[in-house]
């Protein structure tokens, strides 16, 4: 035991050093590319000039103000997606009728790319809120109704015929065999669905927005402000990092049980 917990702390410190090694290789390339006039400043800013411009950007409000929008239309979108592909999920996972009925047209509408959806959300609800919430509780459905139904198919039969012998009824199965069962699953389908909410939140906001990252971002191409276009990009990706970051977090502590290794 004492053996398995020796060199854990160190360890822990090379794979952060490993894992920041490659961001670390892309910004001192990207400096010298800057510094040696590779790119044309316009294009690339220096890396001194994206930070300068996220300092600027945030001490006047401005940044703050733009991830607080996306971040409301993300919570909302996502609330909606999510709650209706699991509860769908469910339901198609539980009855082979549901399943074989619905099948074809999720199969149908799945591969349509969520860009596709914004034309069509703006002419039916303009390009107000509810068309940017259309679009994340659409990108954050699919993934949560697809793992939730293979989760709930992936459930050992054994403990369904165990249940039968013992003759415990519809609700006790769902609740104490089906739905803890599926759970990692579902786990699974809520992380990518909320990476998908946030992938979606910043598109709609670069077609139909007048706040949010995305409409800084499209607001700044414009405008001729590389730094604040390389700000916002790399505010993505660092929140969508996080993001997945506290998920995993979260399904680590409440399975406990299923991320255990088996001795």
């Amino acid at each position: 035991m004492v053996k398995k917990y020796v060199g854990k702390p160190a360890k822990r410190i090379i794979e952060f050093i490993i894992g920041i090694l490659a961001p670390l290789i892309l910004l001192l390339i990207w400096q010298l590319a800057a510094d040696n006039g590779w790119m044309n400043k316009s294009v690339l800013p220096s890396v001194k000039k994206v930070v300068e411009t996220g300092i600027k950007i945030t001490a006047s409000g401005k940044l703050p103000g733009h991830l607080g929008a996306s971040f409301e239309r993300v919570l909302i979108g996502f609330a909606i997606g999510a709650g209706l592909g699991l509860i769908l999920g469910i339901l198609m996972g539980l009855s082979p009728f549901l399943h074989k009925f619905l099948s074809s047209l999720v199969n149908l509408l799945r591969p349509v790319p969520m860009i596709a959806w914004i034309p069509i959300f703006i002419l039916w609800f303009g390009i107000g809120e509810i068309t940017k919430v259309f679009v994340i509780a659409l990108g954050s459905f699919w993934p949560v109704l697809l793992n939730t139904i293979s989760g709930i198919k992936s459930v050992d039969t054994k403990l369904l015929e165990v249940t039968k012998v013992l003759n415990k009824n519809k609700i006790t199965v769902l609740t104490k065999v089906i739905l803890p069962g599926a759970i990692p699953s579902i786990f699974t389908g809520i992380r990518l669905g909320i990476g998908a909410a946030w992938s979606c939140v910043v598109a709609a906001e670069m077609i139909a927005a007048t706040r949010g990252v995305g409409f800084m971002i499209t607001y700044a191409r414009e405008t001729a402000k590389p730094g604040e276009v390389f700000v916002g990009v790399i505010i993505i990706g660092v929140i969508g990092l996080l993001i997945d970051l506290v998920v995993r977090r979260i399904e680590k502590r409440l399975l406990k049980w299923n991320t255990e290794p088996k001795s």
